[in-house]
């Protein structure tokens, strides 16, 4: 069937997924271009492809054809490409040894960027504060490459998960501009929680409170600190030696 009409009830539904609210409700979201799509293939988390009429793809799952008046209604880029997705959130209890918790984290730039480092450095999930930008935010998936389909990404309270996490013998870490232990120095134990913070203020103190231990990453005097996406991939890849 071909889609013409922005008016149409599944258009509009489609289009209401631009807001958390809605992606929240329905538990999908939507990805644009081939590269996403197909990520989002392989992993088993796409459920229907927006195709542009004319256009042909080998994804053997349910099509639906619009028109590039309608594709460009659905489309958040400056330059619609000409296939999209809708995808299913990935969500998994098994935490794994390795974690990455990020505490109220705004750019959603900085975010994609964590996920895909957190991917090439083998963690296994990535906790969420309430407060961090939207997981499912267009920029958020395009600046991860796709690899928000290779990882397990939860959503939690992080005062309460903390302890939680304790309880189940993972170390605390906190990250800080200056005390601690220099990262080069740094052994990291077996089951171990990396916290990164917000690009402003950093870890809240609350929430440095309840860390076991902390690291810093040593730098010329000359420069302050790091935009938060090139920290935690530095301390990722040092915890991944």
């Amino acid at each position: 069937m071909l889609y013409t009409s922005v008016d149409n009830k599944k258009i509009k539904d489609i289009k209401k997924l631009q807001t958390k609210k809605y992606r929240d409700l329905e538990d999908i979201f939507l990805v644009e271009g081939e590269h996403l799509v197909l990520e989002a293939y392989k992993m088993g988390y796409l459920k229907e492809l927006i195709i542009e009429e004319n256009e042909v793809s080998e994804i053997d799952i349910d099509t639906m054809y619009v028109s590039k008046k309608v594709l460009k209604y659905l489309s958040e880029l400056d330059s619609p490409q000409h296939i999209m997705g809708i995808c299913t959130k990935r969500v998994s209890d098994t935490l794994g040894n390795r974690i990455l918790m990020i505490d109220d984290i705004q750019d959603p730039g900085n975010l994609g960027t964590i996920i895909r480092s957190a991917v090439a450095f083998n963690i296994d999930t990535i906790i969420l504060s309430e407060n961090t930008v939207d997981l499912y935010n267009s920029k958020v998936i395009r600046a991860s490459q796709g690899m928000i389909f290779h990882i397990n990404i939860i959503t939690r309270n992080l005062k309460t998960e903390i302890p939680h996490l304790k309880s189940l013998g993972y170390e605390i870490l906190g990250t800080k501009v200056t005390d601690g232990t220099n990262l080069k120095d740094f052994n990291f134990s077996d089951k171990s929680v990396i916290i990164m913070g917000n690009e402003g203020s950093g870890v809240k103190p609350e929430i440095l409170e309840l860390c076991d231990k902390y690291l810093y990453i040593d730098m010329a005097s000359e420069c302050e600190s790091l935009n938060v996406g090139v920290a935690a991939s530095i301390i990722l890849y040092e915890m991944d030696k």
